[in-house]
């Protein structure tokens, strides 16, 4: 039973808060149940309140509201690898964690895949993992800048806040790679050139979690005839 706080497993877990640690050693840590039993890896460290550690030890490591029973460290190559899907997300610097964590999420249930760039919000910090709500365990995640295209044998889609056609008026039969850009600066200026149509979702009170889902929705509806 791990009775101090200076015990070397809580040290992990609390150096894992801090992306620079979680990139050094190439581990994460899943807070709760639903993410500890939705994981499809083997953990390195599993944390169990009551059973192996004091349950006050394991509330003062936690970063969420509600204290966890258990707390587990995985390793980020145990997440799934990259693989093309026919949807993809492509997050431009999309540096808020919680529409990270809800994009990979909606992504899940549509079978989407998930391209992050560059600074965008690191998915295996605290607040992106709740946000997935386990999610993290079955989208494959990939890189991409703006000169990438993601998938070759992708229709490219930007979502854009001006100048873009109406959503239901554009193609989306067939594999769609949506680029996202970040909450207030959008897509940079080079990456809508480069796209097959660009799409305006008309509200610009959506965050980018919300017209994520809305443009996902629209292609699953033409894909569904």
């Amino acid at each position: 039973m791990i009775t101090s706080r200076d015990n070397e497993k809580l040290k992990l877990v609390r150096k894992l808060h801090e992306r620079r640690w979680r990139d050094k050693l190439g581990l994460f840590v899943a807070e709760g149940e639903d993410l500890v039993e939705g994981a499809t890896a083997e953990p390195v460290e599993l944390l169990v309140a009551g059973e192996n550690v004091e349950p006050r030890l394991l509330a003062e490591v936690s970063t969420a509201a509600h204290p966890p029973r258990v707390v587990g460290v995985y390793r980020a190559d145990a997440l799934p690898s990259w693989e093309p899907r026919p949807v993809t997300l492509a997050l431009w610097r999309v540096t808020d964690p919680g529409n990270v964590g809800t994009l990979i999420r909606t992504a899940d249930a549509f079978g989407a895949a998930v391209a992050l760039s560059a600074e965008c919000a690191d998915p295996t910090g605290p607040k992106a993992l709740r946000a997935s709500a386990g999610a993290i365990w079955r989208v494959p995640l990939g890189r991409f800048d703006a000169r990438d295209t993601v998938s070759q044998a992708s229709k490219h889609v930007a979502l854009v806040a001006n100048g873009g056609e109406p959503l239901p008026e554009v193609d989306l039969r067939g594999d769609v790679t949506f680029l996202l850009g970040a909450e207030r600066h959008g897509l940079p200026d080079e990456v809508p050139r480069e796209v097959d149509a660009r799409i305006q979702i008309e509200s610009e009170s959506l965050n980018v979690a919300a017209a994520g889902a809305i443009a996902l929705y629209e292609w699953r509806r033409q894909n569904s005839h």
